[in-house]
């Protein structure tokens, strides 16, 4: 038989867990980097347990008649809180990064810099009054479509990530994503349709839709992230997080409100 360690396992009943550990801030076990990559396929089950924790939060507020724009705050700031803002600071660095800099070092050390400047602060207000719109909607024409849409997009979101790490080198030599490692295209392959499954079986036939403008955003920024920087980071895997969220979302609303 193959050594485990030469022939990893497609699946092991850790990654769940291993995937929470990283992409969450979760009382969880440490992460496990040396499994983080092959267990990447379970990054949009990570994705449907936040989800699904801050749709609670979002029915109960509803429950106690709070009206949709607050559910739809409340909805926000769970995910937020539940991910400890790891996408949106990617997001906020990618957009400094990327237009902040002349040539690829100076994008990349920006993106590193723990400050934000300009182009972070319109990405990340742009960002987040995105998904409050389009979850204030969802909730005013349901509790259903809007939990929905909030499970799919996180599940579709959190599969275009391992696509990335698949499918672009590393821009630089160290940080979050070169520590993980190279992604296994079985592993990208596997959460993709783990999440496509997910999307058809709460939204029907939407879920074609949401899924094709999802994949449409991944790969603009993948030829962007390409063209600017060489490659992909963890402020670009956070950043397409946040952009095929928002892509399904607004989908969603478009075809469920």
């Amino acid at each position: 038989m193959p050594d485990d360690k030469i022939t990893p396992a497609l699946i092991r009943a850790s990654d769940p867990v291993t995937a929470l550990s990283l992409l969450t801030r979760l009382p969880l076990p440490a992460r496990q980097t040396t499994r983080a990559a092959e267990a990447a396929w379970a990054y949009p089950l990570a994705g449907l347990v936040v989800a699904g924790l801050a749709a609670l939060v979002g029915l109960a507020a509803l429950g106690l008649g709070l009206p949709a724009p607050l559910v739809a705050m409340l909805v926000l700031g769970a995910q937020v809180m539940l991910t400890g803002a790891m996408h949106e600071d990617g997001l906020a660095d990618m957009a400094d990064g990327l237009w902040g800099g002349w040539d690829k070092a100076a994008r990349l050390e920006i993106m590193r810099d723990s400050r934000i400047g300009t182009y972070g602060v319109i990405a990340l207000c742009l960002g987040l009054a995105s998904r409050w719109a389009a979850l204030w909607l969802l909730f005013d024409a349901g509790a259903g479509p809007a939990t929905a849409a909030l499970l799919a997009g996180s599940a579709l979101s959190r599969a275009g990530m391992p696509v990335l790490m698949a499918a672009l080198p590393h821009a630089r030599s160290d940080g979050l994503s070169h520590l993980v490692g190279g992604v296994p295209p079985r592993s990208a392959a596997l959460g993709t349709g783990i999440a496509v499954a997910c999307a058809l079986a709460l939204l029907g036939a939407a879920a074609l839709t949401a899924t094709l403008c999802a994949a449409i955003v991944l790969a603009g920024l993948a030829a962007l992230a390409r063209q600017k920087i060489g490659g992909q980071t963890g402020d670009i895997l956070g950043a397409s997080q946040q952009l095929t969220e928002i892509a399904v979302l607004f989908t969603c609303t478009a075809l469920l409100t």
